[in-house]
């Protein structure tokens, strides 16, 4: 095949259309046509960022009686998930809300948004997603945006330096080219605003918001135009070139990112931009704006987004710039007037820089102009899971296994290390992580987890950040000890060690409080697993149903002062209260509420008849796991589990060994060294005589 079939080839791949239509460009007149059609096309930064974050999709839930709402723009589904947010809904739904007020004109428009919290809880993330869509978006039929430029014929290219071409440096709406003193009546009375009843097409009506004049530069065109053509604006226009602008981090159009460097290096120059002294002998001035680059962070942002990382650290030199940048949305470029701007301001920063905030007096202006939302770790079991799942799964770790509760004890831990202290005395900080992922609990409600949180002011603002644990998951999978499968409890004697160089804790105290927890995350994990192999034991289903039956039978016997038959003998006998005893003890039902929850049982079961529906031992929780736990007490001897503790195993305790093993491995995930690790582990806390009922 030749070269330049294989050319052809891959250039069919392209999609012209959606080329031709990412590079429109056309006359005003032609972009006044596209705003009359679409008005949201001319959207301020705020709105067209609030736009993106909802046509996204949501989805609502309830949490301990709390409405919370879901933005799935979070989710980062375009790119399966790669930078997706965890259990962070509530900070969301704040960051969600400021940018709508700011779309609807209420003040915070005016305002930067500082997203605060811990190291590693996603602050970077949320920033780098807002860039992305923006991106994105821009790219999109509903997210589409344009800007203009100049195009002189040759008689008039002396205002350009002989440039056919002049764009907008900043990228400015077109309608900024009408005059502002009759800017607002051109928009509402021909025809570019929404018009329509919110109530009948369930949308609120739009009309564009345009504030401000042009750039110095763009200025400067128009206004010698407006000279040569006395003043007649419609001839001015016809030099006016629309296109398409697409938002782009890489090509500095509508993304600005700003980092601090040391305060030599610093030059206020790389926020405004700088003169460009190549110019200067064109134009005969340093106050020429043609002669000026706008390609500062906030000039590349406008219509668009710059971030400020760790923006508590800019020098006070940017400070100025900054708060002109907010409250009166204009920017002061070097021997210019103030320039408008229109974009979206997000700075974050970590807790120790935020607390320095507070305590220099010099920064109160800026406080004033801060919207602080809180980017908390996560305090929710199930969340934190998924964010190791995301990175650590066998599509993305090959040639070793991740035993299953692995990454579950390393979340625990994790989220154990957030949380407050109970001041509640008959709850343990345990117990709280299982209230907070949604368990319950006897004499806790909704109305419990609810004050649980409000009273815990600081929870999920320190502790272990999700960082810690990735790098301690990668030194167990980069481990040249040999093993192929990582379990939980090499990983949590990794998380340990590790705790002797943390660089980010800072007192002893607290490294024996993480310690502690450990102990903690260990001793649950220890009863997961003591759980897994009971069930695992007890999973022969007929075996639960035919107890299932005794027990049944011998509680309508008791509950209706009747006699049960023996089905071996045949003879009438009293209730077996031993037996039934033997089961209720199991889920801890005291002596004086056996004929309380026997009658519970039985009323379950008459309701279930009267709808037409037949018991089924597996619909009562609580029964069942009474059952599970019965059948493994009568079991466990049988299937001489402790003999591989004494790796004396005669044939037919192997066999029964094995039949578990595959449960272990078919039910829960195991393969088969985990399995035979777990089995063992079990069998010597069986050895010890600690396996419990529960």
């Amino acid at each position: 095949m030749s070269s330049t079939s294989l050319v052809n080839q891959i250039a069919a791949l392209q999609d012209y259309e959606r080329y031709e239509d990412l590079h429109w460009s056309g006359s005003f007149e032609d972009y006044l046509a596209l705003v009359r059609e679409n008005p949201r096309a001319a959207r301020t930064a705020h709105e067209r960022l609030y736009d993106m974050v909802v046509e996204a999709g949501t989805e609502t839930y309830v949490d301990n009686k709390k409405k919370i709402t879901r933005f799935k723009f979070f989710d980062d589904e375009r790119h399966g998930g790669r930078d997706a947010i965890y259990g962070l809904d509530i900070p969301l739904m704040r960051l969600v809300n400021v940018l709508k007020a700011a779309a609807m004109r209420y003040g915070t428009e005016k305002r930067i948004i500082l997203l605060h919290g811990p190291v590693g809880s996603s602050k970077s993330t949320i920033t780098r997603l807002l860039k992305q869509g923006l991106e994105e978006y821009s790219r999109t039929p509903q997210g589409a945006l344009y800007t203009y430029e100049w195009a002189l014929p040759e008689d008039l290219r002396h205002l350009t330096a002989g440039d056919e071409v002049f764009r907008s440096p900043m990228n400015e709406e077109p309608l900024k080219l009408i005059p502002p003193e009759w800017r607002e009546r051109a928009i509402t009375e021909f025809g570019l605003c929404e018009p329509g009843d919110a109530a009948e097409t369930g949308r609120q009506p739009f009309t564009p918001y345009v504030r401000g004049q042009l750039n110095p530069a763009c200025r400067f065109i128009f206004s010698e135009l407006m000279a040569l053509y006395n003043g007649d604006w419609a001839k001015v226009i016809q030099h006016v070139r629309v296109r398409r602008m697409l938002i782009s981090e890489e090509d500095r159009v509508g993304i600005g990112t700003f980092q601090p460097k040391d305060e030599k290096n610093q030059d206020a120059t790389e926020l405004t931009g700088d003169i460009n002294y190549r110019r200067i002998a064109e134009y005969g001035s340093d106050t020429d704006p043609r002669a000026f680059n706008f390609d500062g962070e906030f000039n590349v942002a406008n219509r668009g987004l710059i971030e400020f990382v760790e923006i508590l650290k800019l020098d006070v030199a940017f400070l100025y710039d900054l708060l002109g940048a907010t409250q009166e949305r204009k920017i002061k470029p070097k021997k210019f007037a103030q320039t408008d701007i229109d974009e979206v301001i997000i700075g974050h920063t970590n807790e120790a820089e935020y607390e320095r905030l507070l305590e220099n007096k010099f920064m109160e202006a800026l406080r004033d102009r801060t919207v602080k939302i809180d980017i908390p770790y996560i305090t929710k079991l199930q969340e934190e899971i998924k964010i190791y799942v995301k990175d650590y799964n066998p599509k993305k770790v090959r040639g070793r296994f991740i035993a299953p509760h692995t990454l579950e004890v390393a979340s625990m831990w994790a989220v154990l290390t957030r949380l407050e202290e109970p001041k509640k005395q008959n709850l343990s900080v345990l117990q709280k992580l299982k209230l907070y992922d949604g368990k319950s609990m006897p004499g806790f409600t909704q109305d419990s987890v609810k004050e649980l949180r409000k009273t815990a002011l600081r929870e999920g603002m320190d502790g272990i950040s999700p960082r810690y644990i990735q790098d301690k998951i990668a030194n167990c999978l980069v481990s040249d000890r040999g093993q192929r499968n990582i379990n939980p409890f090499l990983l949590m004697n990794e998380l340990e060690s590790g705790l002797r160089n943390h660089s980010l804790i800072t007192n002893e105290d607290q490294r024996k409080r993480y310690r502690e927890l450990l102990a903690v995350t260990k001793q649950e994990y220890e009863d997961i697993v003591k759980n897994e192999v009971q069930r695992a034991i007890s999973a022969d289903e007929d075996a639960i149903a035919r107890l299932c039956s005794n027990y049944i039978d011998n509680v309508k016997a008791c509950t209706q002062r009747e006699k049960v038959k023996n089905p071996y003998t045949g003879q009438d006998e009293e209730p077996d209260e031993r037996l039934m005893r033997s089961i209720e003890t199991k889920i801890d039902i005291a002596e004086s509420r056996k004929d309380d929850f026997r009658r519970e049982i039985m009323h379950y079961i008459g309701a279930l008849a009267v709808e037409g529906k037949h018991f089924d031992f597996r619909t009562n929780e609580r029964l069942y796991k009474a059952l599970e736990l019965k059948l493994f007490e009568d079991q466990k001897d049988s299937i001489k589990l402790t003999s591989l503790v004494s790796n004396v195993v005669d044939k037919e305790a192997q066999e029964k060994i094995d039949v578990v093993k595959q449960r272990l491995i078919r039910d829960y995930g195991y393969d088969d060294e985990s399995a035979t690790a777990v089995l063992t582990y079990v069998a010597s806390i069986f050895a010890r005589g600690e396996m419990k009922g529960d």
